[in-house]
């Protein structure tokens, strides 16, 4: 414990931890505002996870600083989920997703054609956790494929499935909301 201490007072320890990390403060709040739904919690989520990643930052050995620190994020978010809403389920796969009419638009142009954000908002966040991290790492933080893997600790062909999934349910979601407006 001494020596953990000792790290965490060094100078130069401080100084490459600032370099690398605190540049992503952003990045991690928007995983966790995704995750946990809501911003007092996020930002709760973000202490614990920088503090976490402080204690831990003498093991870091380079390389992407921010799939590190997300991949703590998101370990953080999912230890905060488990002990305060017991109640919400990780997943819900739906094997039997109806399909939507292939002509239909996708979730992007959706947007744009009704230029709605706040139906974005609502799909998004009921979406799965599993599938709104994937969506959020992939399409907000631009993370790639293998990057998101990295973070979510599951094979490549995981995630794909995962963003297939979620970006079909999105698609169903918004069309849902955009036909129900259409007859209002």
């Amino acid at each position: 414990m001494i020596e953990g201490s000792q790290r965490l007072q060094d100078p130069n320890q401080l100084a490459r931890f600032e370099q690398a990390v605190l540049s992503h403060l952003d990045a991690a709040y928007n995983l966790a505002r995704w995750l946990t739904r809501n911003d007092h919690d996020a930002q709760d989520v973000v202490q614990e996870s920088y503090l976490r990643a402080l204690k831990f930052f003498g093991g870091f050995r380079g390389g992407d600083a921010r799939a590190w620190l997300l991949t703590i994020v998101r370990h953080t978010c999912y230890d905060w989920l488990r002990q305060n809403r017991r109640y919400e389920t990780l997943t819900d796969f739906d094997e039997e997703l109806r399909d939507v009419e292939s002509d239909s638009l996708g979730p992007e142009a959706l947007l744009l054609r009704t230029a709605d954000d706040r139906l974005l908002r609502q799909a998004l966040e009921e979406l799965p956790a599993e599938f709104r991290e994937v969506v959020i790492l992939r399409e907000l933080e631009e993370l790639s494929y293998k990057e998101i893997a990295d973070i979510a600790g599951v094979p490549l062909g995981t995630v794909m499935s995962r963003l297939a999934r979620a970006r079909q349910r999105l698609k169903q979601s918004l069309a849902a909301h955009t036909h129900e407006e259409a007859h209002l």
